[in-house]
């Protein structure tokens, strides 16, 4: 399926389907000073949470002037609401609740006994034979105690509404593979709740992907079918079950790799203010918010597998690498077209190509990834790149060339230990920029690629650091931040 342009169909959308919204809903913000650090635009913000009342007033959140105004009646309100569409029973929201209450202070006491930093270079985790390498995470020992206690603890109801492919379906290869692979691992992950009384986050498993592909020929840039279908999809579940209700969606997440993503989430008003979005198209100039959004790498695994060539015991070092940096690609969007005009075919030992050339027993894509110290991820017409991940792959350090790019994992990631970022003003002084870079620089930011590969590898099943339990914590990140009365 060819991938649809940036620009097409694009919106405000803020329809809700006719949904009706709770009165009044209290979530408070965790007090805790968790692993909140997100980089936008290459900067990083340490957000440290504190105890806040929000109000989420006819669709829209805002901050309460005071935590205790109308406390006590809009909790009995809540309570009241809460047992009459529940059956009076509670269904298991204080046993979630307080298993949120422990996995935080277990994190706290975790930061607080850990400090920042190990006074290693590796932390051992109790039953994986890979340490960890410090250097990577921004916090490592509150990184590692609450990965323990997602593991511990996290458990994910999927809800059962909408039939394949629109649902419980989606692309297991080429670009969107991430998308597709997720929703088919949350199927079957033991992470999985059949009980939605003990989940402590909902999954919608529908797929954008797929809805564009079956929804939209022959005219696939009316996102209008896309927007309808998902806004139907969020009213259904509203209706059929309590949960949505009861949290304005707040616990609830959706992710998607298609471009389309964060247009087609505008469709349910609640859905895009409050809702988790997984987005491969993390772009905080198009609304991302990655203070309660996941940004997720973008995976282009062309037969679905991964790929033969970078299958290889030991990646070449330094010395087996002739090339400073590589690129190959189409000009797609106006960072790829700048960097092909100043730099394609201009330096032997920098190639730059808009299609590799194909003559017989030239070198193809890989073997270029594999013989170059840096591989250059420039955004297309949108943000993300499945070149970060290749490069990854290939353990070349990606030089990331975007503008308002959250990358994936950086809640928990120090993108600087293992890639260069450079502007897209710096282009011109790319090749300076690369080569003033002292060896033992370059060292350390091959031995930081190493150490975060596994975080970005599909395992079928899921493994231990991969790249869907890496998703799965970034959400629950994001669950534990906020609590639900």
């Amino acid at each position: 399926m060819e991938r649809l342009e940036h620009g097409h169909g694009h919106g405000d959308g803020d329809g809700d389907g006719g949904f009706r919204r709770p009165t009044l809903l209290l979530i408070l913000v965790a007090a805790f000073p968790i692993l909140s650090f997100f980089a936008i635009n290459h900067g990083i913000v340490s957000v440290n949470f504190q105890t806040k009342s929000i109000a989420i007033n006819h669709g829209t959140i805002s901050h309460a002037p005071s935590p205790t105004i109308d406390g006590d009646s809009a909790e009995q309100r809540i309570r009241k609401r809460k047992k009459k569409k529940l059956g009076g029973g509670g269904g298991g929201d204080g046993k979630v609740e307080e298993d949120l209450v422990m996995a935080r202070a277990a994190i706290r006491n975790a930061i607080i006994s850990g400090g920042n930093s190990s006074s290693s270079s590796l932390l051992v985790v109790p039953g994986d034979e890979t340490p960890l390498s410090t250097a990577v995470y921004r916090n490592p020992t509150a990184f590692l105690r609450s990965y323990e206690e997602m593991e511990r603890r996290f458990k994910v109801y999927v809800y059962d509404e909408g039939e394949p492919p629109l649902v419980h379906d989606g692309p297991c290869k080429s670009i969107y593979t991430t998308e597709g692979r997720f929703i088919s691992e949350m199927e079957y992950s033991g992470v999985r709740t059949r009980n939605p009384a003990k989940a402590h986050a909902f999954f919608f498993p529908f797929s954008v992907t797929n809805m564009v592909h079956f929804l939209h020929r022959p005219t696939p840039y009316d996102i209008t079918k896309l927007r309808g279908f998902l806004a139907g999809y969020v009213r259904s579940v509203a209706s059929n079950h309590p949960f949505w209700n009861r949290s304005a969606g707040a616990d609830h997440f959706m992710l998607s790799c298609h471009d389309w993503g964060p247009l087609a989430s505008r469709g349910h008003r609640e859905l895009y203010e409050n809702s988790i979005l997984a987005f491969c198209n993390a772009n905080t100039s198009e609304g991302f918010n990655p203070r309660k959004d996941v940004s997720i790498p973008e995976i282009n695994l062309y037969s679905g597998f991964f790929p033969e060539e970078l299958h290889k015991p030991v990646a070449p070092g330094l010395t087996a690498r002739p090339y400073l940096a590589f690129f190959a690609g189409g000009r797609h969007g106006a960072i790829r077209q700048e960097l092909l005009r100043l730099w394609k075919g201009k330096v032997p030992e920098m190639p730059v190509f808009e299609y590799l050339p194909g003559r017989p027993g030239g070198k193809d894509y890989y073997s270029f990834l594999l013989q170059s110290r840096f591989c250059l991820c420039p955004s297309g017409y949108e943000v993300a790149s499945p070149r970060v991940v290749e490069a990854v792959y290939a353990e070349c350090v990606p030089v990331i060339v975007s503008e308002s790019y959250v990358l994936p994992f950086s809640d928990v990631l120090r993108w600087e230990a293992f890639s260069v970022a450079v502007t897209v003003e710096e282009l011109p002084r790319l090749r300076e920029i690369l080569e003033a870079l002292p060896v033992t620089e370059l060292r350390r930011l091959r031995e930081g690629v190493k150490a975060v590969k596994r975080h970005f590898v599909l395992n079928s099943p899921a493994k231990r650091f991969d790249v869907f339990h890496m998703i799965l914590h970034s959400v629950w990140l994001r669950r534990l931040n906020i609590k639900i009365l």
